[in-house]
């Protein structure tokens, strides 16, 4: 009994790493596409999206079997209920990677050069995500804990931007599109960062049973 649940935890944790590994690619490109304005990658961003659906049905059917057909002790109802969280915030993190794809063909030949502190926001965003999840693959604490106090950085470039963008709507009108535009990509930024926050978090109690945040 017990080797078959093994089996089936460690059959999670691989689907669990290949979910990541789809999410993580999702926002490389979706940032890319919005770094160079290429359409066509944005556009790629929304067809790969199914792969990440699919997982996460893939993963919440597992844990079932897992909680229904097995015994799981402590440690491994932590496991199973912390993989069902997360595979929501690794959906929902592609499902903001998208977003921001379906932004960039109304851009309209602006570039990240004409909003440069988006790049930094997108950066540090994109570093929240990889080091949540490899916190994830590593069992890391320690990672995941830096992960939670990266979230300020990402939230303070979010005020900077939206102040930059009011001042540049007032210089000139005419920019307020693009201005919106690059407001909510960057609302999504944060969001994203919200969602790696999170995944820190079930990692952490995956490990010690400690959670910081909301159940």
């Amino acid at each position: 009994m017990r080797n078959r649940l093994d089996e089936q935890l460690n059959m999670l944790n691989k689907k669990m790493i290949e979910m990541s590994a789809i999410c993580q690619t999702l926002i490389a490109k979706a940032y890319k596409a919005l770094e160079t304005t290429d359409v066509q990658l944005a556009h790629q961003v929304s067809d790969n999206k199914a792969g990440i659906e699919q997982s996460e049905k893939e993963i919440e059917n597992l844990c079932i079997k897992l909680l229904l057909q097995q015994q799981p002790v402590a440690g491994d109802l932590r496991q199973i209920s912390s993989a069902l969280k997360m595979v929501t915030d690794i959906e929902r993190i592609g499902n903001q990677a998208e977003d921001i794809a379906e932004i960039i063909p109304f851009l309209k030949g602006h570039t990240l050069d004409d909003c440069s502190k988006i790049k930094q926001m997108a950066d540090a965003t994109i570093k929240m995500v990889n080091e949540s999840i490899n916190a994830f693959v590593k069992k890391d604490v320690n990672l995941a804990n830096s992960v939670i106090e990266q979230d300020d950085i990402v939230d303070n470039f979010f005020l900077e931007i939206k102040s930059l963008l009011i001042n540049l709507i007032a210089e000139n009108p005419k920019e307020g599109e693009f201005a919106l535009d690059i407001l909510m990509i960057s609302k999504y930024f944060e969001r994203i960062g919200d969602h790696a926050v999170n995944i820190a978090g079930w990692v952490i109690y995956s490990v010690n049973g400690e959670y910081k945040g909301d159940m």
